[in-house]
């Protein structure tokens, strides 16, 4: 029984009223011709109905989903970004920007922290900023349509939004070639690197939602987490249903190609995959063309791998805010998202003009305290 909807500009908010008398709190993104791009409103939307949810004892879970079949979130506004960017002057941060990263971030980490069973739904798209929100969830379903990618060295950004947390924790150096290549994953894949624990037909969600208002729910998070992965469980789909891992076949290949300790001969070895498998040689076109800067942000974070989930956020936010301040950033959306000439004029153009303090400013804090120092 669904008792009350609330529609605040781009998100619903909705409970759903279970057996037992508890409630579960559901977050729909309802922005869909953007594909629900997380607007800052949208994370303050969100960040504060969960923190009401949290400590609202008649919520037994929580469900984060999108209103379309397309797409459970494309990424942040990059293109609000930029405007910021463009609009900005003087040497201090760019206050517009800092405050869009330090909400998402801090969103991310109460997702990944989140003291009730949160479970996000990963239909079709699933990228960038809808990755942070997705990675962090305690039950994460993939379906037939996911496609996950962090595409951010195509428009002079990075992987961010804890990126630097989860890659280095996949199989292997396979968090590192989807950092450097934003290749992207289907439900088989995000299954195999551990990004996902049910891959479930997208027509299935009504029925799923149904299931979880049969729940006794106990107010206890394992307990209460274990009765939502049995229900999520009951709905899995055949692995005859869903693509075959593109990860899982080329494994070997992607291992090779990315065992090397220097970054110009790795990205060449990438860059000039020879083979037959489109999907490599998809990765290969794209890190071709990616901003050299982005590249070696990606590589300098991959050599820090080990912090932990807070430190890595913190991290993140001194470096986002840097490729705010530097050319890249503005000029790949340009190229991508708004001229759409496909033809960004990365500026320093290759690794051999990246100076070591170039790439060293991207790390240093341009405060004496972080926005997110509270996180732990």
């Amino acid at each position: 029984m669904r008792d009350s909807v609330e529609i605040q500009y781009e998100v619903k908010f909705e409970l759903l009223t279970c057996q037992n008398g508890k409630q579960i709190g559901i977050a729909t993104l309802d922005a869909p011709q953007s594909l629900h791009a997380l607007t800052l409103s949208m994370i303050r939307q969100l960040d504060q109905t969960l923190q009401s949810w949290a400590l609202d004892p008649q919520i037994a879970c929580v469900v984060l989903q999108s209103s379309t079949d397309k797409a459970f979130c494309a990424g942040g506004d990059v293109r609000s970004l930029r405007q910021a960017i463009l609009a900005h002057q003087g040497p201090a941060p760019n206050a517009a920007n800092q405050d869009f990263f330090s909400a998402e971030y801090r969103l991310d980490y109460r997702i990944h922290t989140y003291p009730k069973p949160l479970l996000v739904w990963g239909n079709g798209i699933v990228m960038g900023g809808g990755f942070g929100l997705f990675a962090g969830a305690a039950q994460r379903v993939v379906t037939e349509t996911t496609r996950i990618a962090m595409p951010e060295v195509s428009i002079g950004l990075f992987p961010d939004v804890g990126a630097s947390y989860f890659l280095p924790r996949m199989p292997g150096r396979i968090g590192l070639f989807l950092g450097l290549t934003g290749a992207a994953l289907n439900a088989q894949d995000a299954l195999l690197v551990g990004l996902a624990e049910h891959a479930i037909l997208h027509g299935e969600r009504q029925n799923v939602l149904k299931a979880l208002t049969q729940v006794s729910w106990q107010s206890e998070k394992i307990q209460d987490t274990a009765q939502m992965a049995r229900v999520l469980q009951s709905f899995r789909a055949a692995a005859e249903q869903l693509a075959p891992s593109n990860l899982a076949a080329h494994r070997e290949e992607i291992e090779q190609l990315c065992m090397l300790e220097n970054l110009p001969e790795l990205h060449a070895a990438i860059s000039n995959y020879a083979g037959a498998a489109p999907y490599l040689q998809r990765a290969a076109k794209a890190v071709a063309s990616a901003s050299p800067t982005s590249l070696a942000l990606v590589w300098q974070l991959w050599q820090r791998r080990g912090m932990r989930l807070a430190q890595a956020l913190q991290l993140e936010l001194i470096v986002a805010l840097e490729c705010c301040a530097q050319h890249d950033f503005a000029e790949g959306v340009r190229a991508l998202l708004i001229d759409k000439d496909n033809a960004p004029q990365w500026q320093p153009a290759s690794f051999a003009e990246i100076s070591a303090e170039y790439l060293a400013a991207h790390f240093l804090a341009p405060w004496p305290s972080n926005p997110l120092h509270d996180l732990e």
